[in-house]
Formats: C-alpha cells, structure tokens, sequence
C-alpha cells in the first residue's frame, strides 16, 4: 500500500528547515504533498503562488513530492488528497506542545487522521520565517537561513514595500 502524507503550512517563506523536513518526508513516505495553507488569520507576505514557486524550486529534484495549495479545512483537504497522514515538523518543545493540540483537534474532527513529527536537524532548531523577514527587513543577511532564492525574493519584496536597500 502507498503511503501518501501531506505537510501543510503557510512557509512564508520557506526556510532550510522546512526544506530539512520536505526532504526526510520524501525518504519517509512513497508521496509526499507539500501544501500551501490559506490562512485567514495571517497576513502572508507573499502570494500563495509566490510560495508554491520557491518551494517547487526546491522539490523539483524529488520525484515524489508535489506542490499544492489549499483553504478551509485541512481535514477535508486530506480526503481530497485520498490520505490521512499529517507530516509536521517539530523544533522545540512548545512546538510539539502547539502540534500536538492541533493534532488531537483534527483527530476530533476526523477519527482516521494520524500526524506524523518529525524534529527537524539541530542547526534548524531555531528558524522561523517571521525571524527571517524580520532580519532581512532590517538589512540583515539570511543565507544561510533560506536558499538564494528566497534571500533574493524577500530583498526585493522588502525594497518595493519599504523602499529601503537591505
């Protein structure tokens, strides 16, 4: 039987360590869907397509991953998808804290659906995009935070939103 997982986010934008987890998915499960979450709570800095092009610049390389975007409920966009596995990656503790409510909510919501953690490699413990826009905002350097890409994306989303040179 394949094992087909989804991991959901809102990677705005992607980081290393989303990267990190995207590829040990890839190893974990036969397919693996990353999908771009809509979220009505958080303000995105980038566009859901801007995200799901970074993220495929990435996973081009993975014949067994594909890029996807959803909104509404993640439980009923894993029927879509015919699976019931959640891939999340974890990096400290209130992560796993914050995951794992989220967890037993969407198996409240629907009995089948198993979330699968993974932590992600030490040297990405501390990443999160809010951190990596903020530094880039201030003129900051996150190179070896995000690949090139995506550095280059956010220095140009800054100078058109603020004008500033980062």
């Amino acid at each position: 039987m394949m094992r087909k997982a989804v991991y959901p986010g809102t990677f705005d934008p992607v980081t290393n360590g989303h990267l990190d987890v995207i590829k040990r998915g890839s190893i974990i499960f036969d397919k693996l869907i990353v999908s771009v979450g809509c979220n009505p709570l958080k303000e995105s800095l980038f566009s859901v397509k801007e995200r799901m092009q970074m993220i495929r610049e990435y996973v081009k390389k993975l014949k067994n991953v594909k890029v996807d975007c959803f909104d509404g409920m993640l439980v009923d966009y894993l029927k879509k998808q015919k699976t019931n596995i959640i891939l999340r990656g974890i990096r400290t503790v209130s992560d796993f804290e914050y995951e794992f409510q989220r967890a037993l909510t969407n198996r409240v919501l629907n009995k089948e659906v198993e979330t699968v953690f993974v932590m992600t490699s030490e040297q990405y413990s501390f990443l999160n995009s809010t951190l990596i826009k903020e530094a880039v905002c201030l003129g900051g350097s996150v190179s070896q935070f995000v690949p090139p890409d995506v550095e280059r994306r956010l220095t140009q989303k800054f100078k058109h939103l603020y004008g500033k040179k980062t």
